[in-house]
């Protein structure tokens, strides 16, 4: 059996998709998309001027906990905003719904792997009427 795409977990037959342990039947498979999700800037703002309030506050009250925890609580939001990752998502759609098949920080390989996806369903035979 020819094996259009096998890479990272992900392989793509004249059948099926496989990934991440689930297998969807190209026969099933209506479309395919890739979603990009952004990094989440609500969470670490929020962190951020938490901290920067408690820092103030510490220092007007002339509390070195406060500074501290403050500054601490600043650092960590921080940090949360700087190792998010954008992430993508192949997005399978069937008659019973849609589904997240992959999700990957590398664009390129989702995007190889919805183009597999769609030229092995537009290579498949016609299903033959049933009688």
């Amino acid at each position: 059996m020819e094996t259009p795409f096998n890479d990272r977990g992900v392989s793509v037959t004249r059948n099926a998709l496989s990934a991440a342990g689930q297998v969807f039947p190209l026969r099933e498979i209506l479309n395919v998309r890739v979603v990009t999700v952004q990094k989440n800037k609500v969470l670490p703002i929020a962190i951020s001027v938490i901290g920067l309030v408690g820092a103030i506050v510490g220092g007007v009250f002339r509390s070195s906990a406060g500074i501290v925890c403050g500054v601490m609580l600043a650092v960590v939001g921080w940090l949360t905003w700087s190792t998010q990752d954008v992430t993508h998502r192949l997005i399978v759609e069937t008659s019973s719904g849609e589904r997240e098949a992959l999700s990957s920080i590398d664009l390129e390989f989702v995007e190889r792997v919805a183009q597999t996806v769609r030229d092995t369903i537009a290579s498949a035979p016609a299903a033959a009427p049933k009688a």
